[in-house]
C-alpha cells in the first residue's frame, strides 16, 4: 500500500480545494495519486475478461474437433488444454485483482477521509452551528465507502460485460457481418434508452441521498442527547418523531428503488430479445451449412454470457449512479468554501506578549441584527479583564473574535499588534488557552485529555499541570488513575472535575492569553471553590479575558468591562464600578441581595 500522505493543514488552502467542485474531479484526484495500482487493476480486469471470452472460443474449437469425421484427437487435446489454461488464468487474474483492489481502495479511503476532515475542520464555527455533527461524520465515512463501491462495480461488473461485448462482436463479425451490424445497432439503441431512462431518475436518487443524510443526523442527535430523552420521559415521543423521519426516508427510497426496478425491466426485455435473436440467427446459419455446431455453441455461450453480464452491468451502473450522487451531495455540504481562511502570506506571530486590541469592531451573526457596534478596546499584556452584561450583550462574541472563530464585519482585532486576519489561525490560537463553561472532554484517558493542550508534553509536565489545577488527587483515586477513560464528553467525571481537567489542559498549554467563558457558572459552591483556586494560579502572569455572571468571581481581576447592546458602557475596577451607581452597581446589588429582589420580582 502506498505510504499515506498527511492531509493539508486545517485552514490552509490544500490540494483538495481544487477538486471539490465536482465529483468527477474529486474522484480523478485520488485515482491520479495512485496511477500504477489503478492501471494494474484495470489491466487485470481486462485480462481476466479476455481469458473468459477466449475460453468460450476454445470450447468452440473443442466441439468442432470432436464433431469432425473422424474426430481430430490432437486438436481435441490442444483445445481442452487451452480451455483449462484460460479458465485457470481468468481465476488467477481475478484473485490478484481482488487483492490489488482491496489494498488500493482501502488506502484511498483513508486519504479521502483525512482530506475531507481537514477541509471540514477548516470551516467556521458558524458552519458547525448549522450542520448536525452526526450527519457530517456519516458523510465522511460513507463517501470513502462510496468510492470503494464505485471502483469495485467498475472492475467486477462493468468491465467484464464490455470486454465480452467487444469479443462477441469480433467473433460474430467472422461468422456473419450482418448479424454483427444488427447486434451493434441493437446494443446502441438499448444503451441509449437505458442512459436516458437512468438520467431521469437522478433527482429521485439525489432526494433519497439527502433524506438518508438527514435521518442519520437526526438519529445521532437523539442518541447524543439520550440523557435529556430519559429525563423528560420522551422515549416514546422521540420514537414517534424518528418513525416519521424514517417513513419519509423510506418513501424517497421506495421511489428510487421503483425507478431502478423499471430500469432493470427495460434491460431484461432488451437482453432477452437480443439473446433469442442471435441464437435463432446462429441456428439458421447452421441449417444453411454456413457455420459449424461449435459456432452455434460459441454464439450460445457468448449470448448467455452477455445476457448475465449486461444485467449485472445495468445493476452496477444504477448502483454507481447512486454512489456518485452521494459523493456529489457530500461535496455540496462539506466541500463549500471556507469563510474564515488563512492569508496567502501569513505574518510571523509576535512571540509571547498577550496584548489585545479591538479597533472599532462591529459584528452580526445575521444581517441587520448587530451583536457588536463599533467596539474599541485596548488590553495591555498581563492585564486581567472581566466581561459583564446581560445575555446577548456581545461578551462571548468578543471572545470568539479574539480566537478568530469568526471574522469581524468591520474594524480590526489585534493580538500583540498583529491583526488576527494576518496570522495563521493555528498560530494565533497557540497563543490562547480557553476554559469554557462546559469543558468538552474526549472519550479518551485523563492523561490524553490533559495532554491535548500540548501533545508533546512529557508525563512529568502533565502531572505538574494536574497538581497546579488541583485535580491530581481525584485522578489518583480513579480506577485506572491517569489511564482512566472519562467517557463520552467526560460523562464519568463530575462538573467540577471536568473543569479542573480543562484548567490542567490550559496550564499545560502555557499560553500568554487566557479565556474563561463562564467557567464556574454551572458548579456547586464546593466545586467552585476548588476551581477558583486553580483558576487563580493559572491567571498569574497572563492576559485574562473572563466572562462572569457571578459578579463575586471578579474580585481578583484588574479591570471590568460592562456591556450592553453590543457596546462597552462601563470600564473600571470592581471598586470604581460598585461606587459608580451605573449598570454594574445595580447588577451587584441584585446579586448581593437576591431574596429582596426576588420578592419584588414575583410580588
Amino acid at each position: 500500500m502506498r505510504e499515506l500522505t498527511l492531509p493539508p493543514k486545517v485552514g490552509e488552502k490544500g490540494l483538495l480545494d481544487r477538486y471539490l467542485s465536482s465529483p468527477l474531479q474529486f474522484i480523478a484526484h485520488y485515482v491520479a495519486q495512485r496511477p500504477g495500482p489503478f492501471w494494474f487493476l484495470l489491466t487485470l480486469a481486462v485480462s481476466a475478461s479476455c481469458c473468459a471470452v477466449a475460453a468460450q472460443y476454445a470450447m468452440k474449437l473443442l466441439i468442432d474437433a470432436m464433431a469432425a469425421k473422424p474426430p481430430m484427437l490432437s486438436q481435441v487435446y490442444l483445445a481442452l488444454g487451452g480451455f483449462l489454461v484460460l479458465i485457470a488464468a481468468e481465476s488467477g487474474f481475478w484473485r490478484i485483482a481482488g487483492w490489488t483492489g482491496a489494498r488500493t481502495t482501502i488506502g484511498v479511503g483513508v486519504d479521502m477521509r483525512l482530506d475531507l476532515f481537514a477541509h471540514l475542520a477548516g470551516h467556521s464555527i458558524r458552519y458547525f452551528s448549522e450542520q448536525p455533527a452526526g450527519s457530517l461524520g456519516q458523510r465522511i465515512t460513507s463517501t470513502a465507502g462510496a468510492f470503494g463501491a464505485l471502483t469495485n462495480r467498475l472492475v467486477w461488473d462493468v468491465a467484464p460485460p464490455l470486454i465480452s461485448l467487444i469479443g462477441a462482436l469480433i467473433i460474430f463479425s467472422a461468422l456473419d457481418p450482418s448479424m454483427t451490424a444488427v447486434l451493434c445497432a441493437f446494443v446502441g439503441v438499448t444503451i441509449a434508452a437505458l442512459v436516458i431512462f437512468g438520467l431521469r431518475g437522478r433527482e429521485l436518487h439525489r432526494h433519497y441521498a439527502r433524506e438518508a443524510s438527514v435521518v442519520g443526523g437526526e438519529l445521532m442527535d437523539v442518541i447524543s442527547n439520550i440523557y435529556a430523552v430519559k429525563s423528560f420521559s420522551a422515549r416514546q415521543r422521540e420514537r414517534s418523531r424518528l418513525a416519521s423521519a424514517f417513513c419519509q426516508e423510506a418513501g424517497a427510497q421506495n421511489l428510487s428503488a421503483l425507478h431502478n426496478e423499471m430500469l432493470r425491466l427495460v434491460n431484461d426485455l432488451a437482453i432477452v430479445a437480443m439473446a433469442g435473436g442471435t441464437l435463432a440467427w446462429a441456428v439458421h446459419l447452421w441449417m444453411l451449412g454456413r457455420v459449424t455446431a461449435g459456432d452455434v455453441v460459441l454464439v450460445s455461450a457468448l449470448t448467455f454470457r452477455l445476457l448475465h453480464g449486461a444485467r449485472d452491468m445495468a445493476l452496477a451502473l444504477i448502483d454507481m449512479g447512486q454512489h456518485y450522487i452521494f459523493i456529489e451531495e457530500t461535496l455540496a455540504v462539506i466541500g463549500t468554501p471556507h469563510t474564515v481562511v488563512d492569508p496567502a502570506t501569513p505574518r510571523s506571530p509576535t512571540p509571547r506578549g498577550g496584548s489585545v486590541v479591538f479597533d472599532r469592531v462591529s459584528f452580526a451573526y445575521q444581517p441587520g441584527v448587530p451583536v457588536l457596534n463599533g467596539v474599541s478596546l485596548e488590553i495591555p499584556a498581563g492585564q486581567r479583564v472581566g466581561l459583564v452584561g446581560a445575555s446577548g450583550a456581545g461578551k462571548t462574541t468578543m471572545l470568539h473574535l479574539v480566537q478568530r472563530l469568526y471574522d469581524a464585519d468591520c474594524g480590526r482585532v489585534l493580538v500583540d499588534g498583529d491583526p488576527v486576519t494576518h496570522l495563521q489561525q493555528d498560530h494565533l490560537r497557540d497563543k490562547i488557552a480557553v476554559v469554557p463553561q462546559d469543558t468538552m472532554l474526549f472519550h479518551r484517558s485523563v492523561m490524553e485529555n490533559i495532554r491535548f493542550g500540548r501533545p508533546g508534553a512529557p508525563d512529568e509536565e502533565v502531572f505538574a499541570a494536574a497538581q497546579a489545577a488541583q485535580c491530581h488527587d481525584f485522578i489518583a483515586e480513579l480506577a485506572n488513575g491517569y489511564d482512566t477513560l472519562v467517557g463520552e464528553r467526560g460523562a464519568k467525571l463530575s462538573g467540577g472535575q471536568r473543569q479542573r481537567v480543562g484548567i490542567a489542559r490550559a496550564f499545560l498549554k502555557n499560553s500568554p492569553i487566557l479565556v474563561f467563558d463562564e467557567a464556574t457558572s454551572a458548579l456547586d459552591p464546593l466545586s467552585e471553590q476548588g476551581v477558583h483556586k486553580a483558576m487563580a494560579r493559572l491567571m498569574e502572569g497572563r492576559t485574562v479575558l473572563a466572562i462572569a455572571h457571578r459578579l463575586s468571581t471578579l474580585a481578583g481581576l484588574d479591570r471590568i468591562l460592562v456591556m450592553e447592546d453590543g457596546r462597552i458602557v462601563e470600564d473600571g475596577s470592581l471598586a470604581e464600578l460598585k461606587a459608580g451607581g451605573g449598570l454594574f452597581s445595580k447588577l451587584w446589588q441584585m446579586q448581593m441581595q437576591p431574596s429582596a429582589h426576588a420578592v419584588a420580582l414575583y410580588s
